[in-house]
């Protein structure tokens, strides 16, 4: 790693149908345009558990548990370092909304590879489609 890391937090959210809640970034935002699970950067000082709740609740308007972690990776982009943590998390009131994101989608497991998602995701896309985790 080159860059001093980024902390960011994601929420794996699944209906009762199994379908998984992704979002789209803002087409100004870095990845613009890129679809991901839904969350963003922990600040100083913030538990990731506590990170993603807040995200949630400013992008989507929805209450949320945030349950257990489920994948954490390091990856290194061009111009920055990401310690991604990925945690199951669960709507607990409200419907998600866009209010800071571009676009969302309920979709199936076997839909997630018809989206572009970032580099630093896919060893989680496929371990949710049973593949092997890293």
């Amino acid at each position: 790693m080159t860059h001093p890391p980024i902390n960011v937090v994601a929420g794996v959210i699944r209906r009762q149908d199994g379908r998984l809640l992704i979002t789209q970034r803002l087409a100004d935002d870095t990845l613009g345009g890129y679809w991901e699970f839904p969350g963003g950067k922990v600040e100083p000082g913030e538990e990731l558990q506590v990170a993603l709740w807040r995200e949630l609740k400013e992008e989507l308007g929805v209450e949320t548990e945030v349950g257990a972690q489920i994948h954490h990776i390091v990856h290194a982009y061009p111009d920055r370092d990401v310690r991604l943590y990925f945690f199951d998390a669960r709507i607990v009131s409200g419907e998600p909304q866009k209010l800071e994101v571009a676009d969302l989608r309920w979709v199936a497991l076997d839909e997630l590879m018809d989206y572009q998602f970032p580099e630093a995701d896919l060893p989680l896309l496929n371990q949710l489609r049973g593949g092997v985790a890293p």
